[in-house]
């Protein structure tokens, strides 16, 4: 594996992103001091259905052409590169066309007989014209990725994250009054625009490369369509399924707390406070390793074709040990600052205790990212989906029975449980074909240690009076990291990578 490559181009990719997640996080914040949970809620449900129908637009075609791209880089052919290119801007073409019409056409009876909110049509109408652009950008930037070009796969979502926040800013400072309609309409219109420029700002990119690379695809170009067909198609079925199931959940969320006795307006805040308030907050933190998924499928795609097995399982282990140190320190922060979090970021009480209630989930979430891109780099993709099918069945059939007992309480509990056995799933799986080590005794140690420096960043504040608002965060923040990384230095370690540990004998046993 090309370690200076990786680190370069995860360095670049992770420094960017956080800075584009700090924009999104300020959006979001803005947003719901702008809407209100219940209108953040109404936001959600659009979201949900947008999602969808990018996933249909899509079809499995980005991971398609960095699968493919990438193949042809391990076995040192890159001339079939714009034909792959050429067949899958075709697929996309059609997909995402497909996708915008049936969501125009069909806005009023999505919003009225699923979402069950009127509403929603202006902005499922105003979503449908980004879907073509949604999909043919997929596959430009499934080419730069499979490339191992992250800078110019960055600058599309770059492009389309600027895009997004500055017209949807510039237009909801036209809206003088509180019309969540509109207020979505508008957060809806920055999204589609920044489809649009995040598009062309790709092309631009590839065209010029094509131009210097002038007369290069003279390679043999048999079967490219059925290859591709054979990765995008199956995934893109499984992928239907998962975000159809999604979607029926987000739908049945609020149907669930209004019959648990709340009133239809409090049911669409409760769930606008967990999808649009507090998952932001959380989830935050893992842009630092969504970068290294990304560019881990091209990777690991190429370790695989070249047959490097050891080399596989080393780089598989010490980031699932990096991921896990990172991540309990995240989960032990939010859990001692929710209620800071909430107020500073909210002026919500109800939105820190719930910060709080959700932080012992960042482990969980954050391992089980990493271990998808791992999965899909190395052609696990179809049992991943599945993996997240079976989820989502189970999830929602939760949701149905619970919800009308339990309200949001139900709901987290529920959330607890569906990400633990993905995750469960998808670590045995990544453990067979990769060859992974562990050690539990280190993994308690640095659980033990962001524990005891969350502790001493509580007491230390206490006794010095503390700080209100980002200024006290930024100090907790800062004694915390203090003593975290010095305990870490007498934590017990993890074992060297080609060592097999418990880890491995647990997912030898069916």
């Amino acid at each position: 594996m090309q370690g200076k490559r990786l680190f370069v181009n995860s360095l670049m990719l992770t420094v960017c992103s956080l800075l584009l997640r700090t924009l999104g996080l300020w959006f979001q914040v803005a947003l719901s001091r702008r809407m209100g949970a219940a209108g953040m809620g109404l936001l959600s449900l659009t979201t949900s259905v947008g999602s969808l129908a990018a996933t249909f637009a899509i079809s499995g075609i980005r991971f398609a052409t960095t699968r493919l791209v990438s193949e042809e880089m391990g076995r040192g052919n890159l001339r079939n590169a714009g034909r792959v290119v050429r067949r899958c801007l075709a697929y996309a073409a059609v997909f995402g066309c497909a996708a915008s019409a049936v969501l125009y056409a069909g806005a009023e009876g999505i919003a009225v007989r699923f979402l069950g909110d009127a509403r929603t049509a202006l902005s499922l109408r105003v979503l449908a014209a980004g879907m073509p652009f949604i999909s043919v950008g997929a596959v430009l930037g499934g080419y730069f990725t499979g490339q191992c070009r992250a800078g110019k796969a960055l600058v599309g979502t770059v492009a389309e994250e600027v895009t997004r926040v500055a017209v949807a800013m510039g237009l909801l400072s036209t809206v003088r009054t509180a019309n969540p309609e509109l207020m979505c309409a508008c957060a809806a219109a920055g999204s589609a625009l920044g489809e649009l420029v995040s598009f062309l700002a790709l092309l631009l990119l590839y065209a010029l490369e094509r131009l210097r690379r002038r007369g290069g695809d003279r390679g043999e170009g048999a079967g490219l369509t059925r290859r591709m067909m054979s990765i995008a198609l199956p995934l893109a079925a499984t992928a239907y399924a998962r975000v159809a199931l999604n979607t029926v959940q987000h739908m049945l969320i609020p149907a669930g707390l209004r019959r648990s006795g709340a009133s239809a307006e409090a049911a669409l805040a409760g769930y606008g406070l967990i999808q649009g308030m507090v998952f932001p907050v959380i989830t935050f933190p893992m842009v630092l390793f969504a970068s290294i998924s990304e560019l881990l499928v091209p990777e690991l795609t190429e370790e695989q074709v070249q047959g490097n097995v050891r080399r596989i399982g080393a780089a598989s282990s010490a980031l699932l040990q990096v991921t896990f140190t990172f991540s309990a320190a995240v989960s032990a922060f939010l859990l001692c600052f929710s209620g800071e979090l909430g107020q500073t970021l909210y002026q919500s009480a109800e939105a820190g205790r719930t910060i709080g209630l959700l932080a012992l989930l960042a482990p969980v979430m954050y391992m089980d990212n990493i271990t998808d891109g791992m999965l899909r780099g190395l052609g696990e993709h179809l049992y991943s989906m599945r993996v997240n099918i079976i989820d989502s069945l189970l999830s929602t059939l939760l949701i149905w029975l619970l919800l009308p007992r339990c309200a949001l309480n139900g709901y987290i509990a529920i959330l607890y449980a569906s990400e633990l056995f993905n995750f469960a799933l998808s670590l045995r799986r990544l453990a067979r074909a990769a060859s992974l080590t562990w050690s539990f005794k280190a993994m308690a140690g640095r659980a033990a240690g962001a524990v005891l420096s969350a502790a001493a960043a509580r007491a230390v504040l206490t006794a010095t009076g503390g700080a209100n608002g980002v200024v006290g965060l930024l100090a907790g923040g800062a004694v915390f990291a203090a003593v975290y990384v010095l305990l870490l230095r007498v934590l017990p370690a993890f074992p060297g990578p080609l060592k097999r540990q418990s880890l491995g004998k647990w997912a030898a046993n069916p």
